[in-house]
């Protein structure tokens, strides 16, 4: 599990501290080009002109000696050096000597302390903790030893830690050998240290380890400790890599990995709704989920077609005029219902602002034809706004859905860049009016975080929901489906959707299903059918 957020108390209430860090993962980078890098980037944050940074990378064979160095602990000549292509610095950072090289995973935070309690010696026992904890996902047991920093194996060395800290912003930081070639700590006294052994990840557990895999943990675990959001860019730090001819990677956190489905799932779940005329929004909207819950198979169904009239920034179904509603979908879509053996069925569709009731006869067809076919199966709608229009929700409510959802996506002061043709009020207000219309109907709406929303924000909205009596609520990581769309302002690691289901529970939401992947119909099955585990894959973007 990865580490938990970083929370502080305020009166008698939690509140959660997010930190946001721009990781630049710069792949294999000349030491000196990094440490010109370091030195820039410590400079601006100190002035406050960039956010905190960490920088993953490995480096050509080097040494570098630390204040407390001497030369006397590099044990071979300045020939030798040469013949070995090792280069020798001398740096501003605590320690003696140490060797970076091909295999080793090294990680520079710029961190400006006084947002993280100015204690140096807590900031060392954290990365200490934070290496720790990717050991040991890899089935390696680590630990500390008194007096001596960095991380050990029984009494072998496999991680070392060294910082230099100016106006109480840091650089330099630890090294994690991988799979690096250990001849040449045999070159010196690491850390200074006469007969020390040093040992690697692929030496314990008897071979090749993916870096890259190591890499992933490290950034993820370092977020669940610290409570990070992982930004994406900074036109400011972009400006100072291209000035320094650097390039850096994009950071993909591994918590966003899917697994790959079996043989024939994929195309058997299409070819079930190629062969009935039907759309879905796993499909259409790119949701990450697909996979995994065509082979379960569950789907969300997207009616109305697959052309929406909105714009809204975040979405990747199709934009433009649609075509007539089919007036035989609502029993394809029942149909389908019947042969997946569903239970629980969810409906959503494109928004149909070119259709006088923007489609809600449409939806209550369709409610009604899947109860008809599938009496025992609830439904589950996710509808537009339907510009606000009372008599268009009353249509949908008088077929009696069992959920009736509405997504409000982001926060208000976000809806003109990421929703332009939407209005949050008009949207609190349709949750509103359900409530009224149609007591006995669960009313359900979503988030999608990581567009630059702020904390305080996000739980605003969760307390205009409650006071509108939603009842569940499904907060998810935004994902760019394609360069069409609004980039990623920032990852949201799992341990802040972990305290962002608290809240929504503390508040008074019956159902909270927060995660990185987590979509708007994920785990949509009707308190009716508790022992039924739908993993609907519906991301729902469509629902304007």
């Amino acid at each position: 599990m990865i580490g938990g957020c970083v929370k502080q108390l305020k009166g008698t209430e939690e509140k959660l501290t997010i930190r946001r860090v721009l990781v630049l993962d710069l792949a294999t980078e000349d030491y000196f080009r990094t440490l010109e890098l370091q030195r820039e980037l410590q400079k601006q944050r100190m002035e406050g002109a960039i956010p905190d940074c960490l920088l993953v990378l490995e480096h050509p064979p080097t040494f570098t000696l630390g204040r407390a160095g001497g030369a006397d602990n590099i044990l071979v000549n300045e020939d030798r050096l040469a013949r070995e292509g090792i280069g020798v610095y001398n740096v501003e950072r605590g320690g003696d000597v140490t060797y970076h090289g091909p295999g080793q995973l090294v990680g520079y935070p710029i961190l400006d302390l006084k947002n993280y309690g100015r204690d140096v010696h807590r900031l060392v026992e954290r990365l200490e903790e934070v290496l720790i904890r990717t050991l040991a996902a890899f089935g390696i047991t680590a630990g500390r030893r008194t007096g001596l920093p960095g991380v050990w194996v029984d009494k072998a060395k496999i991680a070392s830690i060294g910082l230099a800290i100016t106006r109480w912003v840091t650089m330099h930081g630890f090294a994690l050998n991988v799979q690096p070639d250990m001849r040449h700590f045999g070159m010196i006294n690491p850390c200074g240290l006469q007969g020390v052994t040093m040992t690697s990840m692929s030496g314990l557990l008897g071979r090749q380890v993916s870096l890259e895999e190591v890499k992933s943990r490290v950034v993820e675990e370092m977020a669940g400790e610290f409570g990070w959001e992982l930004l994406q860019s900074d036109y400011r730090v972009d400006a100072l890599l291209q000035r320094l001819g650097l390039v850096a990677r994009n950071f993909r956190p591994g918590w966003l990995t899917v697994a790959t489905p079996g043989p024939g799932v994929l195309e058997g779940m299409t070819g079930l709704f190629e062969r009935c005329g039907l759309h879905t929004v796993c499909e259409g909207a790119c949701c990450p989920n697909a996979a995994e819950c065509f082979a379960l198979g569950t789907a969300t169904f997207m009616i109305l077609g697959d052309t929406c009239t909105r714009n809204c920034r975040f979405c990747s179904v199709s934009k433009g005029t649609p075509g007539t509603p089919d007036p035989g979908e609502p029993l394809a879509v029942a149909e389908a219902v019947r042969e997946l053996g569903l239970r629980h069925a969810v409906i959503t569709s494109v928004t149909r602002d070119d259709l006088s009731d923007g489609g809600a006869c449409h939806f209550a067809n369709m409610i009604r034809a899947v109860h008809r076919l599938n009496p025992h199966t609830t439904v589950e709608v996710l509808v537009p706004d339907f510009k606000g229009s009372e008599e268009a929700l009353a249509e949908v409510l008088a077929a009696r859905p069992e959920v009736l959802g509405h997504n409000l996506e982001t926060v208000p002061r976000l809806y003109k860049q990421v929703r332009p043709g939407a209005d949050y009020r008009r949207s609190l207000e349709l949750l509103a009016r359900a409530r009224e219309i149609a007591p006995g109907v669960v009313t359900k709406s979503g988030l999608m975080l990581g567009l630059g929303e702020e904390f305080g924000e996000v739980l605003a909205v969760l307390d205009d929901l409650r006071e509108v009596g939603c009842a569940y609520i499904t907060i998810g990581q935004y994902l760019q489906p394609s360069t069409d769309q609004l980039p990623v302002h920032g990852f949201i690691p799992p341990g802040i959707f972990a305290h962002y289901r608290e809240e929504c529970l503390r508040r008074g939401f019956k159902r909270a299903e927060c995660g990185p992947l987590v979509r708007s119909s994920y785990h949509a099955a009707s308190p009716d059918a508790p022992e039924v585990d739908l993993h609907a894959a519906g991301a729902a973007l469509s629902a304007g």
